[in-house]
């Protein structure tokens, strides 16, 4: 047998393993270098990778891979096995044979040499992956709502509450919020958005803010939404906005989310966004702020919410919060000066956090009481105004659809701080100064003049005035802050100090300062405000406006003689006791206004105003006549008014009706008539008719009916003191219309706004408004026989319908000492305009025309009366009395 190939092929395989551990044994030491020296390449790599993870979840709020995630682990892993294998070897090298290099357990030293070579492949292998990621993070799953950054906010509960109440309300999809600038309409957005972080409240998939701002940029809207939404690029870029919005509205349509859109200055098409509508039943809900509540409207809100400036305590609490207890501390009299400086920002949020951050470094009373005097006389003298304050502010103004606009706005500046602006007198004041000269009409320009303070109110730059309701319609009012802009802005941004020259309550100004005004182009003086008597006579070469409504007024020497421009004069309700014959030479002059003043002599210059095409005359107490020919020669007037005017020299009715009526520009007459003679005169002529805005009838002129010729377009109507009078007719179009017999009554007074009878002691009723279906003020008083205002009676066998729009645009109902007075009218009537009822002295007066069955006027402020009166009054529905009873306010018996 062949025993010898068996044990040499042993011998072979023996001494093959033999050398390769002993390969493995003699490349150990090489090999422990190349695993240090590779793990410490794959540590290097490791601290790479691991520095951006970190910084892309930090920085760029992403969230590492499950690869990298794993490859990390596996990395740290590997590191310690690494360092427990080389501490191994280290050991196993101490325990070689003494004096040789001989392992003593060649097997282990066998197993350790393997592993070292094996850990050496797989940390190169790690290290090679390690190397070549490309991607070591990704976007996070976006939350369902983003914090907003936010300071605790002060005086926002109410309208938050009321915002979030509607997001409850399943039938309301849209909410908008608007207010004037810097008066918290961001921070109480914020505030929604961050009331959703709440762990409670999980009812939308998606809450988005997205800052709109101006001019509107839509591209930037998507893509704000696209970066909520995480749509990725490749379904974006490159894409057409029909297609993005195509994109948006795919995912929005599925979900249930709140959209919060911040600072829109116009309407923002939100289908072109990619919004889906609102409704079908999915809930979702969009919240946006503006300026403007025609934005409001432009965007369909189904809620709107004001916010309001905030109320003193409020804004003193944000105030001093803003200047820090080290500053109001520092002085035992900060506190109060703190005070005073924050009443003058008027409640406004933005305006108390700029002028706090202005004075909180001030620390003695001094600097305070600087800062103070500062913001009453100079606010853009005050640190940050112009660019924290009135710039940003400034935006609402930059918004205005034009320069008319914008001129009838900065005109409100030349009002003192809290003045109630009368805003027929605003709008005439516009007309005189030419914004309105595109419309040749008066009547159109104060329709326009109207539309354009309906504009400034829905900006917030006016507001609604708190005065009562009178015969010159509302009152407005322009915020301080917002008053202050406004100078600023006139003023060329504070470049032109006195181009608008405003002094309110300021004692004597000196001629010296009345020097200084040459340059200015509107000057105003109010209240407690004095020129002192200069050397020479003043110079306004550049004034086009004067309004002076000082208490006491002497024209200084020369006053008139350098106007060359010069546009409006109003001196009304001064105690003016002379007007220099000098006032003849303002060839410019278009606008005069007189009234209410002491005058009792008009001169005769005034009849060389050739371009003048407005006259004011109310209220005179004039002692001599009107000068001959003065008002005929007016050749561009277009407004001649004489109310309640008084002269102990009988004015020649019939002479100043002929005048008048000579005028080729004259559309709108107010004038006070005594005598049968002059009302036949007037209601005879097709343009004096026409032309009458405003009658007055005065005095026992011996006739028992008065008959009114219609079409006409008086708008007020004064009765007052007609002994004689017991019947108002209506003569159409030389047709007589009985008054009292109707159901059907022809529309004879469209124009008709504004009635008052005073001491007509015998007209019996007032049946003939109902001829006035437009009225909206009604004032009767003194008389000892009426009984009824309105009277019900049959015609042919039929009553009159209860549901007559008598009365339905009524405002303002006033009844003063009507002893008889027993109904206003038989039949509940729904009153859906009236705001006011005033009743004193009207002892038999014990129902009103209203039921519970009716709707009655949502506009309803109040009612006033006398205690006894009210109490006395008798109820058929006591529902009717719990609901009326909150809005009465009792007045004293005088």
């Amino acid at each position: 047998m062949d025993f010898v190939s068996p044990v040499l092929d042993i011998a072979s395989r023996i001494c093959n393993c033999v050398g390769d551990r002993a390969d493995h044994l003699r490349r150990l030491p090489q090999n422990l270098k190349s695993l240090r020296t590779e793990t410490e390449k794959l540590n290097n790599v490791y601290k790479d990778v691991k520095e951006r993870v970190e910084s892309e979840e930090n920085l760029e709020k992403k969230k590492r891979t499950h690869v990298v995630d794993g490859w990390i682990g596996r990395a740290e892993a590997m590191e310690k096995e690494v360092n427990e294998l080389l501490d191994r070897c280290d050991e196993e090298n101490q325990k070689k044979c003494f004096g040789t290099c001989c392992p003593r357990n060649c097997r282990a030293s066998y197993k350790l040499a393997k592993m070292v070579r094996e850990k050496m492949d797989a940390v190169a292998e790690l290290q090679s992956e390690g190397s070549n990621f490309q991607e070591v993070a990704v976007p996070l799953p976006s939350p369902h709502v983003i914090e907003r950054p936010l300071e605790k906010p002060v005086g926002l509960d109410s309208p938050f509450r009321e915002a979030w109440g509607l997001l409850q309300d399943e039938q309301v999809g849209s909410i908008g919020i608007y207010g004037m600038g810097g008066v918290g309409k961001t921070t109480l957005l914020k505030k929604i958005n961050n009331k959703f972080l709440q762990s409670s409240i999980k009812a939308f998939d998606f809450v988005i803010w997205v800052v709109v701002s101006r001019p509107t940029n839509l591209e930037r809207v998507q893509e704000t939404i696209r970066s909520r939404l995480q749509i990725p690029d490749d379904r974006w870029k490159g894409s057409e906005e029909d297609d993005k919005a195509a994109e948006i509205c795919r995912i929005l349509k599925t979900k249930k989310f709140v959209l919060l859109l911040d600072d829109i200055w116009e309407p923002l098409d939100l289908l072109r966004v990619g919004i889906p509508p609102l409704g079908d039943g999915n809930q979702s809900k969009i919240v946006f702020t503006t300026r403007s509540a025609d934005v409001c409207g432009g965007m369909a809100a189904q809620k709107s919410i004001k916010v309001e400036c905030l109320e003193e305590k409020e804004a003193l609490s944000l105030f001093q919060a803003k200047v820090g207890e080290d500053t109001l501390n520092s002085h035992p009299d900060i506190p109060k000066l703190a005070e005073m400086v924050a009443k003058e920002c008027k409640g406004l949020p933005l305006a108390l956090i700029v002028i706090a951050r202005a004075t909180a470094s001030a620390k003695t009373p001094e600097e305070w009481e600087i800062n103070l005097q500062k913001l009453r006389l100079y606010p853009k003298d005050v640190a940050g105004t112009e660019n924290d304050l009135f710039s940003v502010l400034a935006f609402s103004y930059d918004s205005l659809p034009d320069e008319a606009t914008k001129s009838c706005f900065l005109y409100c500046s030349l009002f003192p701080e809290d003045y109630q602006i009368p805003s027929k007198h605003l709008i005439q004041l516009w007309i005189g100064e030419g914004f309105l000269d595109e419309y040749d009409d008066i009547q159109e320009a104060r329709n326009q003049g109207g539309k354009i303070i309906q504009m400034l109110k829905h900006a917030c730059l006016l507001e609604v005035g708190t005065a009562h309701f009178v015969l010159n319609g509302e009152f407005l009012m322009m915020h301080d802050v917002i008053r202050d802009m406004a100078l600023w802005l006139a003023c060329e941004k504070g470049k032109k100090k006195n181009k608008f020259v405003v002094k309110d309550g300021v004692g004597l100004i000196s001629a010296q300062e009345v020097q200084k005004w040459k340059d200015a182009q509107r000057i105003a003086l109010w209240n407690e405000t004095y020129i002192v008597e200069p050397r020479e006579s003043p110079r306004f070469p550049n004034t086009e406006t004067i309004i002076g409504r000082m208490k006491r007024f002497m024209f200084p020497s020369g006053f008139f003689t350098n106007m060359s421009v010069i546009r409006v004069l109003d001196f009304s309700n001064i105690e003016l006791r002379r007007l220099p014959a000098e006032i003849g030479n303002l060839a410019t002059l278009q606008y005069l206004n007189l009234s209410g003043t002491r005058i009792e002599y008009l001169p005769m210059e005034l009849k060389n105003l050739k371009k003048l095409r407005f006259l004011m005359l109310d209220r005179l107490s004039l002692v001599g006549p009107l000068p001959n020919q003065m008002v005929s020669s007016l050749s561009s007037l277009q407004l001649f008014s004489m109310k309640f005017s008084l002269s102990r020299f009988p004015i020649d009715e019939i002479m100043l009706l002929e005048e008048l009526e000579q005028l080729e520009h004259i559309n709108d007459i107010s004038i006070k008539l005594k005598s049968i003679q002059s009302i036949q005169r007037l209601f005879e002529s097709h343009k004096l008719r026409r032309s009458t805005t405003f009658l007055q009838l005065e005095g026992g002129w011996g006739m028992n009916q008065l008959q009114l010729v219609s079409p006409s377009c008086i708008k007020e109507l004064v009765l007052e003191e007609c002994d004689e009078l017991e019947e108002v007719k209506i003569i159409h179009f030389e047709k007589q219309v009985v008054p009292s017999k109707f159901p059907n009554p022809p529309c004879c007074f469209n124009h008709l706004l504004s009635v008052r009878i005073i001491a007509c002691n015998k007209l019996l009723n007032l049946n003939w408004l109902i001829h006035a279906p437009k009225l909206q003020y009604l004032s009767i008083a003194r008389s000892e026989i009426i009984e009824k205002v309105i009277e019900d009676e049959r015609i042919e066998g039929s009553e009159i319908e209860s549901d007559l729009s008598v009365f339905s645009r009524l405002i303002c109902l006033t009844l003063r000492y009507l002893p008889k007075l027993e109904s206003i009218y038989e039949h509940p009537l729904p009153f859906p305009s009236l705001r006011q009822i005033y009743v004193f002295g009207c002892r038999s007066l014990k129902k009103l025309p209203f039921d519970s069955n009716i709707c009655m006027s949502k506009k309803l402020e109040k009612i006033e009366g006398q205690q006894e009166w009210w109490d006395g009054l008798e109820w058929n529905d006591q529902t009717l009395m719990h609901n009326l009873t909150p809005f009465f306010q009792p007045i004293r018996s005088l």
